[in-house]
Formats: C-alpha cells, structure tokens, sequence
C-alpha cells in the first residue's frame, strides 16, 4: 500500500467512525463492533488514523480564513511566527500569534492539536488493545506477519504521536516539567477522565519504549526481496519469499519503516537534550548523538549525504522517479508526489500572478554567509552593503528571490526597488498583497509551473510535479552535529567515527562553500562551533517548519527585530538601506519557550495543571 493508499483508508476510516450511525441500529453497536474488530482489514483502518494529523502538511493556505479551527498558513510556512519571513495576510493565525496574540483559548493557538492527537491515540491504543490477534489470511505464516508488521507500525505511530503531542504541551509547571497524559491504553466511558498529566522524562521514556517494540518487528526498509535476503527469522518458516514481499514488500513503501523509527527517535532525542529540557527529561546530548549517528551509519556515513540534496525540491528527474522508486537519496520519509499550484499562487511575487504571502525576512538573509564561508558581519568576510548579494553563499539564491534574481518560468528579472512603478513586487508597494521585506520565497517552488502574464486573455497556473518533505537526511545529519559537538566537541570523533566537524564541513561544501576560510579558523572553539551548527540548520531546513522549535528548545531570543531590505533608485543607481518591517513587533514571553494546554481542558480537569503563566 503506498502513501495515496493510506491517506485514502484513513480518510475513509475517519469519515466511517465519525458518522453518528454508522454502527445502527443502536441495539446492535457491541456486536458489529466487535466484528468490525475481528476483521484485520477493518481494524487497520483504525490504527491508520495515526497518520492524520501530521506536522507535515503540504496545503500552504486553508480555504477558510474566518474558521478559528483552520491554520491559514499550515507546516512549513510556521516561519512567519519567527525571526526568518512574515506574512502579508493579516488576519493569519501565525502573524497574530507572533504578534502578542498568542494565549490559551480557542483559536489563539494555530499549534494547538490536543483533540485530534488525543483521538488518533485513542484508534491506535484500540488497535494495539488486541493485536497479534486478527486474521488477515488462511496462510498461518502470512497472518502471522501481516500481525506483526501492524503491530509494529502501531507502537511507531504511538510513539510518533505522542512526540507531537509531548512537543507543542510539555512545559515547567510548579517547578517540574511536565509532559502529556500518558495514554497507552483505549478510554473506556467508565474511566476516570481527571488524569494529571506525566512527567516530561516519563513522556519520553514512553516514546522510546514504543520504538524499540516498533524496531523489533518492523522492516528496515520496505521493498521486495530475493530469497537470499529473507531476514533470518523467517528463514525455515517461508517457502515462497513472495510472501514475505506481499507483507513487506514495494506496496508498503511509504509506511513507516524502522529507518523512519531511527529517525524519529534521533529528532526525540535532539529535542530532549535540548536546554528547555535538558534538566529532566533524562536524555543527554550522548544519546541525541548515537541516535542520530545511528541513522547516519546506515546511509553511509558522512560520505552518504546526498550530494544535491539541499535542492531536493526542485530535482525534477529525481521527483519523477520517486513516482515509482520510492525516495530519492536526500529524502528519508516524504509525502505523495501532488501537481496541485497552491505553493506557486501563493509563494510568487504579484508580477507573476502570484499573492507573495510569505516574505523572508533580512534577519534570515543576513545569516546567510559570503561564498568564503564567513559570516556577512565577521572581519574578512568581503560583504559589501552596497552590493548585498554578491559573493554570497549559493544557497541565498537557491532558497530566496532577492532584487535581481532570475526567477519564474520565463526568467524574469524581479525588481524589488521601492521606485518600481511597473510591478507591486517592491518593498511595501501600497496594494492588498505587498512585498513586506524585499524578498520572495524561491525554496518549494516549481519554477516551471507555467504562468499566464498578466495582460492576457487567460491567466492562471498550471500546476508542476512537487513534494513535502517530512524528514530530510540533512536534518538528522544536522541533529548529530549538534549534539556531537555538545558532547564530544566540535572535531573529537564520536564513536561512529566521525565529528561534528566533519559533518558540517561535507554540508557547507555541498552547498557551495569549497574553500571554508571560516570554518576551519573556528573548528576547535565549541562555542563558536555551535553558533555555525545553529546557522547553518537554519539555513538548509529554512521554510521547513524547524525554526519555531528551534528557538524554543534552545531558549534563544524570539524577539529579534525584523527586518527589511529598502531599495531606491537614485541617478542610475541603487541604494541599500535596512529598515524595520511596519507593524512586525514579535511579543513574545518568557514563559512561551512552552506552550499553553487549551484553556478548555484546564477548566475541566482539575487534575490537569497549566503550564506556568499560562493563566
């Protein structure tokens, strides 16, 4: 079954155990139910509700901009409530957030995902409340594998939902940090519902122990076999390894695998080693490394980084492929290839008949560093204020659209200058979707979705093949980096073999920085070193939904000014000023390093605390 299939079953299983009569007539619930649970086909519905939900969502806009329970701007483009891009929506969820809105009542939490974690929880702990035990095929041996394959990939959701969930509400309450209700088994009518929830290193625990159940039974990786490549514990007990392939094989690529498992338990580890909870949760930055390492071991090491992986988006023959091939060598869990051009109406500038809604910010484009690998404001670097975007590291170009940049279908020249008359791409050119910085979202785009000029009889988008990305290989590489630096030092080989060093060094290459002047005057100074680390996750993963959390589990400044680039044109040429951007002032509080548990649930639990100022 690949990714379409699951998202259609659990569409289908959602819609099929929310209708109010779907199990009528009432009299007859317990025992259609029960039948309903015998049948694996039917009971896996309900464990594939752990796939909805997901932090990785490839919509940019919800359609509904008045309904409170939509995001507006979904996923990725979370930048906006961050130092790296704003929004020239308004009424966005985010930009109120970022803004001082952001409190504990319904709707002034765009994060908030207490319900629907708390139901998917509920289908998966109904699952694994009997699993081992439902009948899939007359083949014994088949039954038996198609049982363990389930069960593994439920205690993977488990732990997978429970990370999301342990992410957005864990936070200090009287001293202690604290998790989520630790759910692992399906509430009953008759349960005490007045649960306190557990501690964070509980909550973590819990997550651990669900991907070591989920490793034990899982594949690496899904895929058809050869005979010779049956894992040994079916050897003697598989005559026909189409069996084997029929469970595991190719029509599972998608699901999550034991490779996802690793990955997931390195991104817990990172996030928990982290300063906002390093202090209880149990878990060092040793650990975040092995885990991290682990996943790199099995991609070959530093060596294995994919080497056009930070254009992942736009490698068109590698997006063609991944129709059929599963994924290409950047991408270690993606989404379904779509043709949809949301991205494209709602990234590209009004010149393109695009709405510009997200716009980086000069903060993100000044962390950028020179083409020598120093950053813009260190002595030595070569930056030219007057002449910004010369000599810069390649990616710039590669994730954002700056004046001057050659960009869309047709190369346009874009123009951003504040005295460009001919477009509305400029900096705060008055119309109802201004450029409110100077600068334009490249990264996501197809840039050869085909755009109908402005002028003609016809206008719209056609739409090109693209994807989301829900875990990269760089940013589990990143995730090692950071922690082995933490625990090792920056050049101090880890017992994988390699360094943090090494790993930062192979990424700054690839990107474009061959001769790294910068790096390698730093690299035995671990505070200087983790300053570079940081840098550099924002800038391969920016526009990938990271920085928010980023900035919280390190407990760095949210509220950096923003930024714009103001360009004029005087006599024939140009001048740079950095300005403010109107009316972005980040208001955030000490306190929102942890995010709030909805208001709602605190007046009706008394047993459930509030995590500190959350009042």
């Amino acid at each position: 079954m690949k990714i379409k299939s699951i998202i259609s079953l659990t569409v289908l299983t959602s819609a099929f155990v929310a209708c109010e009569d779907a199990f009528e007539p009432m009299l007859e619930n317990k025992k259609d139910f029960d039948t309903f649970m015998i049948k694996g086909d039917a009971s896996q519905g309900l464990m594939l509700n752990g796939y909805n939900n997901m932090p990785y969502v490839t919509r940019v806009y919800a359609s509904d901009y008045n309904n409170p329970n939509k995001d507006e701007l979904l996923s990725s483009m979370t930048d906006v409530a961050t130092d790296d891009a704003v929004t020239n929506k308004f009424e966005n969820r985010y930009y109120i957030m970022a803004n001082g809105g952001w409190t504990a009542k319904a709707g002034d939490n765009p994060f908030d995902r207490w319900t629907d974690t708390r139901k998917n929880l509920y289908y998966i702990n109904m699952y694994l409340d009997q699993a081992g035990s439902f009948y899939y095929t007359d083949n014994k041996v088949t039954n038996e594998m198609f049982n363990e394959m389930l069960t593994g990939e439920a205690y993977a959701l488990r732990g997978f939902q429970m990370f999301y969930f342990l992410r957005t509400y864990a936070g200090m309450a009287n001293g202690t940090l604290l998790g989520v209700p630790n759910l692992t088994k399906p509430e009953q009518a008759t349960d005490n519902f007045n649960i306190s929830r557990a501690t964070f290193e509980e909550c973590v625990k819990q997550i651990f122990s669900d991907f070591e159940e989920a490793s034990k039974r899982l594949p690496y990786d899904y895929g058809d076999i050869k005979r010779s490549e049956l894992p040994q514990k079916y050897v003697g007990k598989i005559d026909n390894v189409s069996l084997y392939n029929l469970v595991f094989g190719n029509e599972k690529v998608g699901r999550i695998s034991g490779r996802i498992v690793d990955a997931l338990a390195a991104q817990v580890a990172l996030f928990a080693a982290s300063p906002a909870y390093s202090d209880q949760s149990g878990v060092d930055w040793k650990e975040a490394a092995e885990r991290a390492a682990k996943v790199l071991d099995h991609n070959n090491g530093v060596a294995g980084l994919a080497k056009d992986g930070n254009t992942w988006y736009r490698n068109t023959m590698e997006i063609e492929l991944a129709k059929s091939n599963g994924n290409p060598p950047e991408i270690l869990w993606r989404e379904n290839i779509n043709h949809g051009v949301a991205w494209e109406q709602e990234l590209y500038p009004v010149s393109l008949d695009g709405k510009q809604r997200v716009n980086p910010t000069q903060n993100l484009v000044d962390a950028f560093p020179m083409a020598n690998g120093y950053p813009i404001n260190v002595a030595g670097s070569g930056y030219n204020s007057q002449d910004p975007y010369a000599n810069r590291d390649p990616r710039l170009d590669l994730y954002i659209v700056h004046d001057g940049s050659v960009f869309g279908p047709y190369d346009d020249v874009i123009n951003t200058t504040i005295d460009n008359s001919s477009n509305n791409d400029g900096l705060d050119i008055s119309t109802e979707t201004p450029n409110r910085t100077g600068y334009l979202v490249r990264k996501y785009i197809n840039e050869k979705a085909e755009v109908v000029r402005r002028g003609d009889a016809k206008k719209g988008m056609a739409g090109k093949d693209k994807y989301n990305a829900r875990i990269r290989y760089t940013e589990i590489y990143l995730a090692f980096a950071e922690a082995a630096n933490e625990a090792y030092g920056p050049t101090t080989a880890s017992p994988s073999g390699y360094s943090a060093y090494d790993v930062i060094k192979a990424i700054r290459q690839r990107g474009g920085i061959v001769n790294d002047e910068y790096l390698e005057s730093i690299k035995s100074d671990k505070e200087k070193m983790r300053e570079l680390i940081r840098n550099e996750r924002r800038i391969e993963l920016c526009f990938e939904g990271h920085r928010f959390w980023d900035l919280r589990r390190w407990k760095a400044n949210l509220n950096e000014p923003i930024k714009a680039m103001q360009i004029k044109t005087e006599n024939g040429k140009k001048t740079y000023t950095v300005v403010d951007v109107a009316n972005e002032v980040r208001a955030y509080r000490d306190y929102m390093y942890y995010g709030p548990l909805p208001e709602s649930e605190i007046i009706k639990w008394s047993n459930l605390l509030q995590n500190d100022g959350w009042y």
